[in-house]
């Protein structure tokens, strides 16, 4: 078992002062002006110059900006959240370069989460209380959980969601013990009705918790459709929408939590297929189930677990055709309807859907270490 230091993130929940919220407030609104008027800039410079704006470029326009008489007010706020508006810029584009991501949007006050980065110059930590730079008092913090000891943050991120709640993401140096090595293997195989089925043929249930708060959101919404845009009525209702929203993220969220830790700690190597979810949500049948399964933030709890306790996440080709083949001779049917749920192979082996899938997952996982290349299907 070897010993490694990560960088980690611990999230937070606080209650600001109504000075402190203020405040915030006033810096939010800051951080995305900066953040659209560089979008703004960069875009202007490619289709009218067809040049990039570099991220120093981008640096000394808002030293500009702030000595515009028209723009003054952005030297209220600290400037550790400004310039980090440009870098979180800088890594939108370069996403968007390496075609990961499409093209960076403006950010809408009231439609994306409220967020502001202070670096270590920003803010103090002592005594276990973190105050922000431009605030006279420290944050109430709710300590959920310890800070790994001895240690000292290298920067913050405070941001306030659609439900009105205050976070603070605390990024820390941190010291983790793998996990004993173990000889499992696990094939992961994801799907509607089971939100998981494991090649050993366990299945995980899926809570639907969209579908749990269904009746109770589509009500919260309805009142809110009814009410006059302005009004204070109507940003009650929007806030209530808002919280079952959240409701559901955190209750989703967790329970991925929990079962990604599970899988990590029980196997040394987990395969999984690289599912075009992308693609998938565009079905008008499928898509509300594959958003509220949430399979993508599945498999990156997955890999970052698997790579801080010395376990590996192998993705199987999407076009693999793991419900399709046997796995027990490996005969390939020509077509597997979804209503078909159990089928009977040939050579006498009878197969859960799911589970042969799982299986078979496993199995093509093992051939991608070894190879060290996809598994496709093969080629008549």
């Amino acid at each position: 078992m070897g010993v490694k230091v990560v960088k980690r993130a611990y999230k937070y929940r606080f209650h600001p002062t109504p000075e402190q919220a203020d405040q915030l407030a006033r810096t939010f609104g800051c951080v995305r002006y900066v953040y659209n008027r560089a979008l703004a800039e960069r875009s202007r410079a490619w289709t009218q110059e067809q040049r990039r704006i570099s991220h120093a470029e981008s640096d000394k326009m808002l030293t500009g900006w702030k000595r515009d008489p028209g723009a003054s007010w952005l030297t209220e706020p600290s400037k550790g959240p400004l310039q980090a508006a440009l870098r979180n810029l800088q890594g939108a584009f370069d996403k968007f370069w390496r075609k990961q991501t499409g093209y960076p949007q403006f950010k809408k006050k009231g439609k994306s989460k409220d967020s502001a980065t202070y670096f270590a110059n920003c803010f103090t930590y002592r005594n276990g209380q973190i105050k922000l730079a431009k605030q006279a008092e420290p944050l109430n913090i709710r300590w959920s959980r310890p800070l790994p000891e001895d240690a000292q943050p290298s920067q913050v991120t405070v941001s306030k969601d659609s439900s009105g709640r205050y976070h603070i993401s605390i990024l820390v140096e941190d010291t983790i013990t793998e996990h004993t090595p173990t000889d499992a293997m696990l094939g992961v195989d994801a799907g509607i009705t089971s939100l998981y089925t494991l090649s050993t043929g366990e299945k995980i249930s899926n809570p639907r918790h969209e579908k749990k708060d269904r009746a109770r959101l589509a009500k919260a919404q309805r009142v809110l459709s009814r009410k006059q845009k302005g009004s204070a009525n109507r940003a009650k209702a929007r806030l209530k929408v808002a919280r079952i929203h959240a409701r559901i993220a955190d209750r989703r969220r967790d329970h991925l939590h929990k079962l990604s830790t599970r899988l990590v700690r029980e196997n040394q190597v987990i395969a999984i297929e690289d599912l075009s979810v992308r693609n998938m949500v565009r079905n008008r049948t499928l898509a509300r189930a594959v958003s509220d399964a949430s399979w993508s933030r599945f498999r990156s709890m997955l890999e970052y677990k698997a790579d801080w306790y010395g376990r590996s996440v192998v993705a199987v080709d999407r076009f693999y055709p793991s419900s399709k083949t046997c796995s027990v001779c490996g005969r390939i049917n020509d077509s597997m309807p979804l209503h078909v749920r159990e089928w009977q192979c040939p050579c006498g082996a009878v197969h859960d859907r799911d589970t042969n899938a799982a299986k078979n997952i496993q199995a093509a996982g093992l051939a991608v270490l070894a190879c060290g290349d996809g598994v496709r299907p093969p080629r008549s």
